[in-house]
């Protein structure tokens, strides 16, 4: 576990929560990968939102990792009468490096198929025609006869290359198919209190991952949103009163967010920590106990429109060729405001095993010159030459907290598995750095992994204006580098106090896997 003492002094200690406040603020102008680059707004069913990773506190689950990947963001849950089926032309993956060589050692992958019942029903003068809809009636169970679409995935688990490694299929007892629940229609489909709850729960499977004696659990499904964020008037040039976002007693006066009636389909994973990490058992003091983690999503390369597709479910797409990676996400926020512009679809198609093109992005960030510009703050951008603290946070991991024991460069989300998991109420929602400040015992929050309750719009933007070099002091207690110093940090203490109004605590969650809420029903 760790002690603040690895961190500095209980002074330097507090410098650094008000910091990790401050960016956290600042980090709501980020918001969460929604439509994060040009080209995947065209095909969002293969768009990642947000990607999560933690020791599981579930009761009686602390031995776990929770792995989350969301996909198609934005869904309006009335948006009928197809819904947000997934892609069954896609592959959608979770990737996990637990050597810290930057490439995936192990990888979780999921392909979908949307099947026709083509359900009929007699019309007047007694001809059977086929329905419009996606059901037919109240729908209770799993692959329910009123379910006029039967939705399905299976899930490979890859060793080695995603591509060449050893691929084994994860069985639902003698078969490799799982069903995928319907969204949430609304409360005539899904008839009685708590029912689609209930209906939802029936697709948790508990299942045998290839070479894990632990049985595993996994999850595919529609999910409330839990990313809280005010969308419209961040990326509106931050278009909130100075005086707004500096006062903390402010946190929560901009309402639930612009996300809190939105939903998103969630890929979830539960997977012993010794399945995933190199040495069973590693304490939380041995690198070997840190994996990376990212999810990626790829399409076929070739892909026509026939001008005559068959009949059937969405047959007019005519795909062929190699896999071809199209969304790409690790820690948060990175795509949407650390990448310049003109390689946002790069980084989408990138490997972290190639993120040195893109060092100059967090050498250099442009984030702490647009805030300071759209707000009026009179030179609030760090000055520190390199960045070494931001390099730290985003591409090598903290040293003693998440850091590999070899340490290649790279873009991903990185947990410790040793660190033990704290239970939901007591989590601190800024994460490590809010834990350190208050001189608690919860280490096991962003960025170190992220949990649901982290709030990292309010952490990831205490780094970017300079909150972590706060925290270093002129002592270079965290490791910094002699630069990174309250001198480089014109903003000083009022960096700890940027805000976005919105609180993630407060977003509505479950107590166990999968974690996230309930989706919101199509019916107002």
């Amino acid at each position: 576990m760790l002690t603040p003492t690895a961190f500095g002094s209980r002074r330097l200690q507090r410098t650094a929560l008000a910091a990790a406040a401050l960016l956290t603020l600042t980090g709501a102008a980020l918001a969460s990968s929604h439509r994060e680059a040009p080209a995947i707004t065209g095909t969002p069913k293969v768009d990642a939102t947000d990607f999560y990773m933690f020791r599981s506190y579930e009761a009686n689950r602390a031995g776990y990792v929770t792995l989350v990947a969301n996909y198609l963001p934005l869904q309006d849950a009335y948006g009928g009468p197809n819904y947000f089926k997934l892609d069954p032309n896609a592959l959608y993956e979770i990737h996990v490096d637990n050597n810290g060589d930057a490439k995936e050692d192990i990888s979780f992958q999921f392909r979908f198929k949307n099947e026709l019942k083509d359900i009929m029903v007699p019309a007047p003068l007694g001809t059977m025609v086929s329905i419009p809809l996606t059901q037919a009636g109240a729908i209770k169970d799993v692959n329910d006869a009123n379910s006029n679409v039967r939705e399905t995935f299976t899930l490979d688990v890859v060793t080695g290359d995603r591509r060449s490694g050893t691929r084994t299929a994860v069985m639902n007892g003698s078969s490799p198919v799982f069903d995928k629940p319907v969204d949430n229609i609304g409360t005539k489909t899904f008839p009685g209190a708590g029912a689609y709850a209930a209906y939802a729960a029936k697709h948790i499977y508990t299942v045998n991952m290839p070479g894990c004696a632990m049985p595993a659990k996994v999850f595919v499904g529609q999910r409330q949103d839990p990313f809280a964020v005010n969308l419209g008037t961040i990326f509106d040039l931050v278009n909130a009163p100075v005086a707004f976002i500096t006062d903390p007693t402010l946190i929560g006066a901009a309402g639930p967010g612009d996300l809190a009636d939105k939903n998103v389909t969630t890929l979830s994973l539960e997977v012993h920590r010794d399945c995933l990490i190199t040495k069973a058992g590693a304490a939380a003091s041995d690198p070997a106990a840190v994996i990376g983690g990212w999810t990626t999503a790829s399409l076929r390369q070739g892909h026509l429109h026939s001008g005559s597709p068959k009949s059937g479910y969405d047959t007019s797409a005519v795909k062929a060729g190699p896999w071809t990676q199209v969304s790409r996400l690790g820690m948060p926020l990175v795509n949407e405001v650390v990448i310049g512009l003109k390689d946002k679809d790069k980084f989408n198609a990138s490997k972290p095993s190639g993120d040195t093109q893109f060092a100059s992005y967090v050498t250099n960030p442009t984030l702490p010159v647009l805030i300071d510009a759209v707000l009026g703050l009179g030179g609030a951008a760090p000055t520190n030459p390199g960045r070494v603290d931001l390099q730290t946070v985003f591409l090598t991991g903290i040293k003693g907290v998440n850091q590999m024991s070899t340490v290649t460069p790279s873009e991903m989300l990185r947990l410790n598995t040793g660190i033990e998991p704290v239970p939901f109420a007591s989590q601190n929602r800024l994460g490590l750095v809010g834990n350190i400040l208050a001189g608690g015992t919860d280490n096991a929050g962003f960025p170190n992994g992220r949990r649901p309750k982290d709030d990292i719009v309010d952490i990831s933007l205490v780094a970017m204006m300079g909150g972590l070099c706060m925290a270093n002091g002129t002592t270079d207690a965290l490791g910094f580098g002699a630069a990174c110093n309250p001198s480089a940090v014109p903003l000083k203490e009022t960096s700890f106090k940027l805000h976005d109004g919105v609180d993630q605590a407060t977003v509505p969650l479950l107590p166990a896997f999968p974690y996230l809420n309930t989706p919101i029903g199509g019916t107002k």
